[in-house]
């Protein structure tokens, strides 16, 4: 069954890239974001895994960790980590994990559960559906999940966008609108009534429908 925002995110202990890891303990008190790859050597996978090695640092300063996943081997992994490096400029910098059995695949409800045997033995477009991202907070609850087709790459700056507005809102009694970036107007939330709005907001807010009050980001 597939996961959803507020499930708990399942564990798991998997080989990586960089060794063996048990995924809540290795997420510690950080958030995380586990994006899925279909199989090694996709060209779309390829440049989003260059990609997300350039901006690693940006997710560091939100103290989130990378992790990718995929199929193959963690040989393969490897080996498509030079021919990331040599076309993208950037090898992945963060783990990879060797999901050889297909079982986190299927934790995750990306793969259905009979799928078994060989991994490398199945095609990229068999293994279509592993094209998710989660974003997992420090409590190990899902917090965004998307699923890109394999013929679009995904767009990291919006998870990093994403995580800003879940970093602030997990603080504070906010949400953020349509197009919302750091530092901008957000939205007083729906569980703070008018009254307490006044007293928090004591310069006041924006109303311009009785359920949209806008206010400068705390």
């Amino acid at each position: 069954m597939a996961l959803t925002i507020g499930d708990s995110a399942p564990n798991f202990r998997a080989q990586t890239t960089e060794g063996e890891i048990d995924f809540h303990e290795w997420i510690g008190d950080s958030w995380a974001v586990l994006f899925s790859h279909p199989r090694d050597f996709t060209p779309v996978c390829t440049t989003e895994l260059g990609y997300m090695a350039s901006i690693k640092p940006e997710f560091d300063k939100r103290g989130a960790k990378i992790i990718g996943l995929s199929v193959d081997p963690v040989g393969n992994h490897d080996r498509w980590a030079q021919d990331i490096e040599s076309s993208q400029g950037t090898a992945p910098n963060y783990p990879m994990i060797a999901d050889t059995d297909h079982a986190i695949a299927k934790a995750y409800g990306m793969l259905p559960a009979e799928v078994e045997g060989d991994p490398t033995s199945r095609t990229p477009a068999q293994n279509a559906t592993l094209r998710n991202v989660f974003v997992i907070g420090p409590d190990k609850k899902i917090r965004l999940v998307l699923i890109y087709p394999m013929t679009t790459g995904r767009n990291f700056d919006e998870i990093l966008r994403v995580i800003d507005s879940l970093q602030l809102t997990a603080q504070h009694q906010v949400a953020t609108p349509a197009q919302w970036q750091q530092g901008e107007k957000v939205i007083i939330a729906g569980s703070v009534s008018d009254e307490q709005a006044k007293e928090r907001y004591p310069d006041g807010f924006e109303q311009p429908l009785p359920y949209l009050r806008i206010v400068d980001a705390p």
